[in-house]
C-alpha cells in the first residue's frame, strides 16, 4: 500500500456505524403509550468521527399504524427506577475505530405496539451528521413473548426463553386486559401516517 493510500486509510477514511442485538430490554406498554429502553453499543468502523444526531425505533413488518418510537432520553441505567438520571436527546460523536455503550429510551403515544406474545422485527434507525435522511443502524428480533407484565416498567431478557405455564398465563391475561383497554378508547377519525422506513426512501446501512 503506497504512502498516500496508507495515510487516507489510517487518518481520513469515513466508515459506518455498527451495532448488535441487545441481550435485554426494559419496556412498559399501556393502551395510550409504549416505552422501550435498550442497551446499545455503537462502533465506528472508520477513521473519522461520526455524529449520530437522532435515533428512532421502527417495526418494518407491522401495519402502517405501528408508528415509530422516538428517542426521548438517554438514561444512566437499564433498570428503570428512582435512581435514573435521564438526559434529553442530543447529538454525540463516536470517534474513529472506537465504540460507545449507551442506554436509549424510545417512546410514542398511541404507537400501535401492544406487545403481543410473539417475535417482532425491529429496526434502530439513525440520522448522522454527514448524510441525509434516516439510515438503518440495526435490525434485530424483539422477543415480546418474554414480557410478563406490560404495565410494569421493568427489564426482560431478549433471549429466546421458554416461559413457565404460570408465566404464560400471566402474560396472556395482561395482554387481554391491555387489548380491552385499547378497545374502549375511541379511535381518531384520521391519523397522520408516518413513514416507518425513512424520510428519503433509503433504508441502507450508513456507509
Amino acid at each position: 500500500m503506497n504512502t498516500p493510500s496508507s495515510f487516507w486509510w489510517i487518518n481520513a477514511r469515513l466508515g459506518h456505524l455498527k451495532s448488535w442485538e441487545p441481550h435485554s430490554f426494559a419496556v412498559i406498554v399501556h393502551c395510550s403509550m409504549a416505552r422501550l429502553r435498550l442497551p446499545l453499543v455503537l462502533h465506528n468502523t472508520g477513521a473519522k468521527p461520526i455524529v449520530p444526531q437522532d435515533l428512532r425505533l421502527t417495526f418494518p413488518d407491522e401495519p402502517a399504524f405501528h408508528l415509530p418510537l422516538l428517542w426521548m432520553s438517554s438514561p444512566s441505567r437499564l433498570e428503570p427506577g428512582p435512581e435514573d438520571e435521564p438526559k434529553l436527546p442530543a447529538g454525540f460523536a463516536v470517534a474513529g475505530r472506537e465504540a460507545q455503550q449507551l442506554r436509549i429510551e424510545f417512546e410514542a403515544p398511541f404507537s400501535g405496539f401492544v406487545a403481543e406474545p410473539r417475535d417482532y422485527k425491529v429496526q434502530i434507525q439513525a440520522r448522522v451528521g454527514h448524510r441525509k435522511g434516516w439510515r438503518t443502524l440495526l435490525t434485530f428480533t424483539l422477543r415480546a413473548a418474554n414480557i410478563i407484565d406490560p404495565d410494569r416498567y421493568t427489564v426482560y431478557s431478549n433471549a429466546p426463553l421458554e416461559l413457565t405455564k404460570e408465566d404464560r398465563q400471566r402474560a396472556d391475561a395482561a395482554l387481554l386486559e391491555l387489548l380491552d383497554e385499547q378497545g374502549d378508547l375511541s379511535a381518531p377519525s384520521e391519523r397522520k401516517q408516518r413513514d416507518p422506513l425513512n424520510d428519503e426512501g433509503d433504508t441502507g446501512t450508513d456507509r
